[in-house]
């Protein structure tokens, strides 16, 4: 991305390297943490609805659908709010950060949608691939919810 994209120069310059993880990983965090907690806390209250699916002859994947989808979609809002105002209610850091510095603001900008579009894919994608993971913790290969492992707070 740094090296395609925004064409620097070398990418992996600590400069450029460091802000970009650094905002990419804390957006990522924030969406795994609140797609987790909405399919545990989905699981935990609808479980005898799940349950009766999986009774009913519906396999585990089919009986979680929506809990999946939502938990999703919980954890991708923060980024939609973010790309939804960003520029007309609000600046991003790094972009205010640019322009106080001197930088030309089409520059700035240009940086900006870049940076939130990698945020939002690897959100999608950081949230994806945990929920498939606490999917296959949660429920076992004989298509069971196996509600032990779900610790209550």
């Amino acid at each position: 991305m740094l090296d395609g994209i925004l064409r620097i120069q070398p990418w992996y310059l600590p400069q450029y390297l460091v802000p970009v993880l650094g905002m990419v990983l804390g957006n990522s965090l924030t969406g795994v943490s609140l797609a987790t907690e909405r399919f545990t806390s989905t699981l935990v209250n609808d479980r005898e609805r799940i349950e009766g699916l999986l009774a009913l002859g519906a396999t585990r994947r089919e009986a979680v659908r929506g809990p999946l989808r939502e938990a999703l979609r919980a954890g991708m809002i923060p980024t939609l709010n973010s790309m939804a105002v960003m520029g007309v209610v609000s600046l991003p850091g790094m972009m205010t950060g640019q322009i106080l510095a001197g930088a030309d603001p089409t520059t700035a900008v240009r940086y900006q949608v870049v940076i939130m579009f990698v945020i939002a894919c690897t959100t999608t994608l950081a949230c994806l691939a945990w929920l498939e993971l606490a999917f296959r913790r949660l429920f076992d290969v004989q298509h069971r919810l196996r509600v032990e492992r779900l610790v209550q707070r």
